[in-house]
């Protein structure tokens, strides 16, 4: 674990948020080693932090042995340089599990992912994400999404319980996280985290932008990520030409390709890296391989990509 705390790491970001996948071998068993490099490149290339074993990482392929070596291997390529925060989930004693586990492997921080399953009332779910948020020194982001939607009111509650210091947003209703973001700021003192989490989040970050949440996850960073680092300083800059070069040309497209398969949120960006030259082997069951026709579409569209970077020099 860094020193220095989460949220003040965060709160002015470098860069994309990273969330490598998870890699795996001929047989099926976490490839480690592959791992290891796929978090290292990403940390090197300018991700500010990395969000190790989490949605995009298969969290919910990943036996807690497994979640543990890979948690510690993303600690130890980080080397300190960002954050590491861990993905942590399912019901409320496993997800104590997790983040224990999390915080046994070094890890700066957890990323709360909903309750397996069930749809819980608000009472239910801010007990749920207290619990998961006491049971370790690691500061917790609650991640918003499916089964887990709050009122303002309840991210109150949560904003001011010890150890939950963010909010990441999976849902997408602006007019939601606008009331949310306002009545934080209006009944809890100090900074509270905002994080916009939709897939391919570069595609809804100039609206998010606008509500002043800047912190994203880039998925795309995990395949392309000279495209995502060069959206996000674009974006930082207010250099709008470029970010609408690269939101028409690449980011739009490529939305668009990962709405034809169920999961692709997933194993496109697998696909992704595998096509960039690391071999981080498929997507484990329930998940799916993306055909091999939209496999030659994504390689055409990074290929189209770095081309628009390079019309930018």
């Amino acid at each position: 674990m860094t020193s220095a705390p989460l949220a003040a790491r965060l709160n002015v970001p470098s860069g994309p948020l990273f969330f490598p996948v998870t890699a795996y071998g001929p047989d099926g068993s976490v490839d480690l080693d592959a791992y290891r490099t796929h978090v290292r490149r990403g940390v090197e290339a300018g991700a500010a932090a990395v969000f190790a074993c989490c949605g995009t990482g298969e969290f919910h392929a990943l036996t807690p042995e497994e979640f543990e070596a890979c948690v510690r291997v993303a600690v130890e390529a980080a080397e300190g340089r960002v954050p590491v925060v861990a993905g942590a989930g399912y019901g409320t004693a496993l997800a104590v599990r997790y983040a224990r586990l999390a915080e046994a492997a070094g890890a700066d921080g957890l990323l709360a992912m909903p309750p397996y399953l069930v749809v819980a009332g608000q009472e239910g779910l801010l007990r749920h994400y207290r619990e998961v948020a006491a049971a370790t020194a690691l500061p917790v982001v609650v991640y918003q999404r499916d089964n887990a939607v709050f009122t303002p009111e309840t991210v109150v509650e949560l904003a001011r319980t010890d150890g939950i210091i963010g909010l990441k947003d999976g849902l997408g209703d602006l007019d939601l996280m606008q009331r949310v973001i306002s009545a934080v700021r209006s009944e809890v003192p100090g900074d509270f985290l905002y994080f916009n989490g939709l897939p391919t989040a570069e595609q809804t970050q100039l609206a998010y932008r606008a509500l002043g949440v800047t912190l994203y996850s880039s998925a795309v960073f995990c395949f392309a990520p000279e495209l995502a680092l060069a959206f996000h300083q674009a974006l930082r800059s207010g250099d709008d030409a470029t970010v609408r070069k690269l939101l028409d040309g690449f980011f739009r497209p490529f939305v668009e390709l990962r709405a034809r398969g169920r999961g692709y949120a997933v194993a496109l960006v697998k696909a992704g890296v595998r096509l960039r030259g690391l071999d981080v082997g498929e997507v484990r069951p329930p998940l799916h391989e993306p055909t091999e026709d939209h496999v030659k579409q994504l390689a055409e569209l990074i290929e189209r990509g770095y081309a628009l970077l390079e019309e930018a020099k």
